[in-house]
C-alpha cells in the first residue's frame, strides 16, 4: 500500500512520540532522584553507578540494535523496541535492592538503544530524500524540547502516584503506543521490510558496514560531535556555577535557553536545507554545506569561558547547542542518503555507539582537566573545533557522497 499524505504524517507523529517516550522513561530516575534516594538509601556514588551502568549498556547495545532494527524492519522494530523498553521501565517499580535497580538500568539502556536506529530508519522510509531534512530536524528538536518539558511533568505524576506509579505509567504508555503503531501500519509495506520478524531479507547480504568508508566517516563524525554534546549536558550547569555562581533554581533559565536554542537549530537547519533542495540545488552540496555552516557556528564556544557578561556566555552556549543540533540533524540525514535502506539501522547504531564512546571519553577528560585546575578553556577549545574536525573526516573519507538510489536533486531514482 502506498502511504497517503495523511497516514505519512500520522506515522511521523507516532515516530516523534516514541522519541518522547524514550526520553521520559530515561529521565524518570533523574528527575525523582531525591525521593528515590531517600526511600532507598542511595548515596550520590550509588546514583552515579546507576547512571554509568545505563550509559554503558546503551553503548554496548548499539553494536547490535542496528542489526536487529534492519532485520525486523520499520514495521516491527518500532513496536518491539518500544514494548521492550516500556517493560524495562515498569520493572523499576518493583525493584527494591540496589542490584535489582542495576539490572533494570542495564535492561532499559540496552532496549532504549533501539530507539535511535528505529527512528532514523523510519523517517528514511516514510519521507523522500528531499523531505528528510525537515523530518530529522523535528526529531532532534523534539528531543531538545522534551529535555525541558519532561522534568516539569514527571513530578506531578509522582506527587499523585509516587515514583513507582511514574515508572508504571511511563511503561504503560509505551505498551499502548506499540498497539497503536501496529494498527496504524496495517497493510503498509515499507521498502526493505519483511512481512514478519525473522523473514529472510529480500535483498542480498552486502559487505559488512565495518568495511565501508561511509560507516567510519559517520562514526568518526559522531564521536567528535557527540563528545561536545555530552560535555554540554554533563558540565554546562557546573560551568555556570563556577563562572557566575549560579546554583539551584537559578540554573533553570540558562539551561532552558540553551535547550530551546538546540531545538531551534534543528528545525531551522531542516527547513533551510529542504527549501534549498526543493529549489534545485545539488543534494550532496546542500548536505555538506549544512554540515560546514553548523561547524563554523560552533567555533565561538571558547569565548564563553572568557566572557565576563552572563548573558553573553548564555548566548554563546545557546549558539553552540543550536549548531550541534543542526549538525546532528544533517548527519542523520546523511546516513539515510548514503546508506542502502537495509543498512540504515546498522550504520546509525554504529555512529550512536561511537557518539556514546565520545561522551564517555570527554566526561573523563573533563574531570581530569578541571581537577588539574586548567578551567574550561581547553575543553571549550576542543569542543568549538570538534565539528570542523568531524566535517574534515567526512570530507576525507567521502569526498564524493555515495548517494544510494537518490538523484542529485533529492528525488528517489528507480532501481535498475
Amino acid at each position: 500500500m502506498t502511504l497517503s499524505p495523511r497516514r505519512r504524517i500520522f506515522l511521523f507523529v507516532l515516530a516523534l512520540s516514541a522519541t518522547i517516550l524514550n526520553l521520559v522513561d530515561r529521565q524518570i530516575i533523574s528527575v525523582l532522584k531525591p525521593e528515590m534516594a531517600h526511600d532507598l538509601g542511595w548515596s550520590d556514588n550509588d546514583y552515579g553507578t546507576l547512571a554509568a551502568w545505563f550509559q554503558g549498556a546503551a553503548a554496548v547495545a548499539f553494536l547490535f540494535t542496528g542489526w536487529i532494527v534492519d532485520r525486523l524492519g520499520v514495521k516491527w522494530a518500532n513496536p518491539v523496541g518500544v514494548a521492550l523498553w516500556s517493560l524495562a521501565a515498569m520493572a523499576h517499580s518493583v525493584a527494591r535492592t540496589f542490584g535489582q535497580f542495576v539490572l533494570c538500568r542495564v535492561a532499559l539502556g540496552a532496549t532504549e538503544a533501539m530507539g535511535t536506529p528505529a527512528a532514523i530508519k523510519t523517517i528514511a522510509a516514510i519521507f523522500s530524500p528531499a523531505q528528510r531534512s525537515n523530518g530529522y530536524g523535528l526529531l532532534n528538536a523534539i528531543g531538545s524540547l522534551g529535555a525541558i518539558v519532561t522534568p516539569l511533568l514527571i513530578p506531578f505524576v509522582a506527587l499523585a502516584w509516587g515514583w513507582h506509579g511514574a515508572f508504571l505509567l511511563g511503561g504503560l504508555l509505551g505498551l499502548v503506543w506499540s498497539v497503536l503503531w501496529l494498527v496504524a501500519v496495517r497493510g503498509v509495506h515499507f521498502g526493505g521490510d519483511h512481512d514478519a520478524p525473522g523473514d529472510a531479507p529480500a535483498t542480498k547480504r552486502g559487505p559488512s558496514i565495518l568495511t565501508e568508508r561511509r560507516s567510519w566517516a559517520i562514526a568518526i563524525a559522531k564521536f567528535l560531535s557527540d563528545a561536545t554534546w555530552w560535555l554540554m549536558l554533563f558540565w554546562m550547569p557546573d560551568f555556570f556555577h563556577r563562572s557566575f555562581g549560579l546554583s539551584g533554581v537559578a540554573l533553570g533559565p540558562p539551561l532552558a535557553i540553551a535547550y530551546s536554542c538546540a531545538a531551534l537549530g534543528a528545525v531551522v537547519a531542516g527547513a533551510i536545507t529542504t527549501r534549498m533542495i526543493a529549489a534545485g540545488h545539488d543534494l550532496a552540496r546542500v548536505r555538506k554545506g549544512a554540515l560546514l555552516v553548523a561547524a563554523l557556528f560552533a567555533t565561538p564556544l571558547p569565548f564563553a569561558d572568557l566572557a565576563h557578561d552572563y548573558w553573553l556566555a548564555v548566548a554563546l552556549l545557546g549558539l553552540v547547542m543550536a549548531a550541534h543540533q543542526a549538525f546532528s540533524s544533517s548527519l542523520f540525514t546523511l546516513i539515510a542518503d548514503v546508506s542502502p535502506p537495509e543498512k540504515v539501522g546498522r550504520v546509525t547504531s554504529f555512529g550512536a555507539f561511537a557518539g556514546n564512546i565520545g561522551g564517555m571519553v570527554i566526561a573523563k577528560v573533563a574531570g581530569l582537566v578541571l581537577a588539574a585546575k586548567l578551567g574550561y578553556l581547553p575543553l571549550f577549545l576542543f569542543a568549538g573545533f570538534s565539528y570542523l574536525l568531524a566535517y574534515g573526516a567526512i570530507q576525507l573519507l567521502m569526498p564524493r557522497l555515495p548517494l544510494e538510489g537518490v538523484g542529485s536533486n533529492g528525488v528517489p531514482q528507480p532501481a535498475h
